[in-house]
């Protein structure tokens, strides 16, 4: 059986955040959007709040903590832009869309 795109991109988003490194769960966001260009923008934000709490449930350390609220945070910044950008006409937004927007509008995303 075929894994759904949504379920790849949680896999990849646990992995990212079971390693409790920050500078890896920052630069999440960027990673899935390069990764999957095509896939609704909304889809990342899901797949990094769902992937924060699937940690949350598995693992109750200091560092794991710290990491899921990395992990909530960016999930909320990112849905800031996508509703940025959904307001500009660009409806639903794709992770290419989050892309263009960071060169042009808000590079956070891509200086982390």
């Amino acid at each position: 059986m075929r894994q759904a795109t949504i379920d790849l991109m949680i896999e990849f988003a646990v992995a990212s955040l079971a390693t409790e490194d920050h500078r890896r769960i920052r630069k999440l966001v960027r990673e899935l959007a390069q990764v999957w260009p095509n896939e609704p923008a909304l889809g990342i934000a899901f797949a990094i709040t769902s992937a924060a709490s699937t940690i949350e449930d598995m693992v109750d350390t200091p560092d794991s903590v710290k990491s899921v609220q990395l992990a909530y945070r960016l999930a909320a910044l990112v849905s800031a832009d996508i509703y940025a950008i959904q307001q500009m006409g660009q409806v639903p937004a794709k992770g290419q869309d989050l892309l263009h927007f960071w060169k042009r509008v808000d590079p956070y995303f891509l200086d982390v």
